[in-house]
């Protein structure tokens, strides 16, 4: 059988563009003054300048045949296709390829020598690949040169759109400084800087968009604003703490807690969709409406069942109880066979859902739902379960259920005061024991 071919070797050549005035064009050393760019090499640039000063604009072009997957359909076991060769062609030129290399010396060498700050042959100019590359003194010097910060690039960004991690908040001070517009939406999705800082969890972005000026409750296309899409995008452990202290942010600063995007999802849908407990908490405590339903008539509590197999690191249990403390609906018993299908790995919601009524009848049918790993896995808490066939709930599970009516959806607040032992708090609030009585 024969081989794949590998990548065929790529060239590179000087573009030359219509009313350009490289007549010196076809003597110039291409592949060696490229590679002086690349690495930084500010010495042969000097040379190549000094012999070659008309190419200080200059566009080069990239040019490779690569091997791309190119899909055609569905196939038994995933997706079918074949490998293509596909020709690549990138525009670039010195200060671009300076600036997204960080050679700042390189850069200012390249500016003495007039060139265009603004020029991006490419679609995005240097200040872009600066931004984007975290490189703040590449940033602050084309901004000194006249770099327009609001330059949109080939796919409608503005540099301050490429601002997307901590190490970029140089650049973002930097290109604010210069009369960034914070408000300035992108041309596709319409998101502002505020909601890619709020995507990537960037608090000091954040914070200065917001001093700035930055409207908190701008809508992109998807009718999300930052709060929305800060609460979508908190998905792992690693994530809560910093995801957490954005939401603050936005919510200090006013932003709507039962915003609603295209798809009528508030966030919490999407906090609980993460099972992200201190953020549905901290939701929560800013009124967000529990029983919000989306456009497919989803709960926040449907959404975080939803997840909880997959989320079991998230503890996911914690967000349950938290919503029936604040008044959720309770899911209608004659769908608890279907949480048993989704949730069975996590008996601690098991628990905490049944417990939420004063009786339900358990069934063999409901048997049946648990995959027998999970019986297994979690042997203890099912056989207590199973007994629930035979048996009656006990007087103070009934008394619980009695005070929790009461109080409603202030469990939350009313049961911490309560002149009582913090252990029976503690059951009045659902907490989880492992075994059902």
């Amino acid at each position: 059988m024969e081989e794949l071919p590998g990548p065929t070797v790529g060239t590179l050549q000087i573009f030359e563009q219509e009313g350009s005035k490289l007549w010196m064009k076809s003597h110039a050393p291409v592949d060696k003054h490229y590679k002086a760019l690349v690495t930084g090499d500010l010495e042969k640039l000097k040379a190549f300048t000094d012999q070659y000063y008309e190419d200080v604009n200059v566009v080069f072009e990239i040019s490779q045949n690569e091997l791309e997957w190119q899909v055609k359909s569905p196939a038994a076991f995933g997706l079918s296709g074949l490998w293509t060769l596909e020709y690549k062609r990138v525009l670039t030129n010195p200060l671009c390829i300076s600036a997204s290399h960080g050679h700042t010396a390189c850069l200012r060498h390249l500016l003495f020598w007039r060139a265009n700050p603004n020029a991006a042959p490419g679609g995005r100019s240097a200040l872009h690949e600066a931004c984007e590359g975290a490189y703040t003194e590449c940033a602050q010097l084309l901004l000194e040169h006249k770099a327009n910060p609001n330059l949109l690039s080939h796919d409608g960004q503005a540099p301050l759109h490429l601002c997307t991690s901590q190490n970029t908040f140089g650049c973002a001070k930097a290109l604010v400084s210069y009369g960034a517009v914070v408000n300035q939406p992108s041309e596709e999705l319409q998101e502002t800087p505020l909601h890619v800082a709020a995507k990537h969890g960037l608090y000091d972005h954040i914070h200065l968009y917001l001093s700035c000026g930055a409207t908190v409750d701008k809508k992109n296309s998807l009718e999300e604003t930052a709060l929305s899409i800060a609460c979508r995008e908190a998905k792992t452990v690693k994530d809560q703490e910093s995801y957490l202290q954005v939401c603050k942010l936005l919510l200090t600063h006013g932003a709507e807690v039962n915003t609603l995007d295209e798809e009528v999802k508030s966030p919490l849908h999407k906090a609980c969709r993460n099972a992200n407990h201190g953020l549905v908490q901290l939701l929560l405590q800013r009124n967000a409406d529990v029983n919000a339903i989306d456009y497919n008539g989803a709960y926040p509590m449907s959404c975080v069942l939803q997840a909880a197999a997959f989320k079991q690191d998230l503890k996911p249990h914690l967000t349950v109880q938290t919503l029936l403390n604040h008044g959720s609906q309770k899911i209608w018993p004659t769908a608890f066979v279907k949480v048993l299908k989704s949730c069975a790995s996590v008996p601690e919601i098991i628990e905490i859902l049944y417990n939420s009524y004063p009786h339900l009848p358990v069934s063999e049918k409901w048997l049946d739902a648990i995959p027998k790993e999970d019986f297994q896995r979690h042997l203890p808490f099912y056989k207590s379960f199973l007994k629930q066939m035979y048996t009656v709930r006990h007087l103070q599970h009934l008394c619980r259920c009695v005070i929790r009516r009461k109080l409603s959806n202030r469990c939350h607040d009313l049961i911490p005061l309560l002149p009582v032992p913090k252990p029976l708090q503690s059951y009045l609030l659902l907490e989880p024991e492992g075994i059902l009585l």
